[in-house]
């Protein structure tokens, strides 16, 4: 924890000093309620997937679409890798206005603002289809969106991150019973821990830069995740077992700091939206290319996959959904209304 927190106060230090010495980029314009012309702005938007990523793929095409649509007024410059730090780190630099922009899981959002964490609700999606059409058209997902203001951040924007299923060593799971014991490797997220315990498993919480190694070394005994991950991270040369539980299904989230977006002209902010709209359209077939290539070149690995019959894990975790509902009417008026965009 002391080691996370050094390395975020220095990221922090690196980025005040480049912002500074950007200040006639970045502040010179009008602000977005004045809607004149303004300077050229460059963003910085940190995440932590690798440059073979699929969703570094579309925050590259974010960043195209930015130039023209702004005719070379804003631009986006994007940092992958975990460059700038892992995504607890990034949401504060953004919260505080140091970095600009980031892309983060829902699920990491959850520990800054509660309302995040319907996203992570298991089965909260009852199919792909339905995951999109209320990722496009729900009005609850844009009130979550947009009421963080106050606290630094808003989001402008989501990215197709797939099903979530889990995957082992060597051992398929077909139910409950299945993952007594095991120890499974969950997001930094309150309603992901209880949906491993609900689901059998003891959940344990880290980083995803540490899975790998994790894994290699016994200290968890599975992860869950979507196909890309075993491949892209390489957890397939160490996870042999993929069982399709497709228990999640939590958006990526693209998030800027309202310091900086309140600086920007009307032109540069639709500018910007604009592309955040085409590049998530876009990133569904980008996505789904990916899937197919991920399996592929995993059977290769040696992994298998195994489709189950999911409803003993739908029914483990559906007195999450009560709990939730009950806990308070935001949370209920949320769940109704992602249930009211099932076809």
């Amino acid at each position: 924890m002391k080691m996370k927190k050094i390395f975020s106060m220095a990221a922090t230090g690196i980025l005040s000093i480049s912002l500074l010495a950007a200040c006639g980029a970045n502040s010179g314009g009008e602000s977005a309620e004045s809607g004149g012309s303004a300077e050229a702005v460059s963003l910085r938007l940190a995440h932590n997937q690798p440059e073979d990523h699929p969703v570094h793929t579309s925050l590259m095409e974010l960043s195209k679409l930015t130039e023209e649509n702004s005719d070379g007024n804003a631009k986006i410059e994007v940092f992958p890798n975990g460059q700038l730090g892992q995504e607890r780190d990034v949401i504060e630099l953004v919260k505080s206005g140091t970095l600009d922009m980031a892309k983060v899981s829902a699920s990491a959002l959850e520990a800054f603002d509660s309302n995040y964490a319907i996203f992570s609700l298991p089965y909260v999606f009852q199919s792909k289809e339905h995951y999109h059409h209320v990722m496009d058209n729900s009005e609850a997902v844009q009130e979550i969106f947009q009421g963080t203001k106050d606290d630094g951040y808003v989001a402008i924007g989501w990215y197709d991150a797939g099903q979530r299923s889990i995957y082992t060593a060597d051992k398929k799971v077909e139910s409950p019973a299945d993952m007594s014991g095991m120890k499974i490797r969950v997001q930094e997220s309150p309603t992901s821990i209880s949906m491993i315990e609900a689901m059998g498993g003891a959940p344990t919480p880290m980083s995803y830069g540490e899975v790998y190694t994790s894994l290699q070394q016994g200290v968890i005994d599975g992860a869950e995740n979507n196909e890309t991950a075993l491949t892209n991270s390489k957890h397939g040369e160490v996870a042999k077992a993929y069982s399709y539980t497709e228990h999640q299904y939590v958006p990526d989230v693209l998030i800027v700091s309202t310091n900086m977006w309140d600086k920007l002209s009307e032109d540069q902010q639709k500018a910007i939206q604009d592309a955040a709209a085409a590049s998530s359209e876009s990133h569904k077939d980008v996505w789904k290319t990916a899937i197919e290539e991920s399996i592929k070149t995993s059977e290769d690995m040696g992994v298998t996959f195994y489709t189950i019959d999911k409803q003993a894990f739908i029914d483990a975790a559906a007195p999450l959904h009560e709990t939730f509902k009950a806990d308070n009417e935001t949370n209920a008026k949320y769940f109704e209304d992602f249930q009211s965009h099932l076809e």
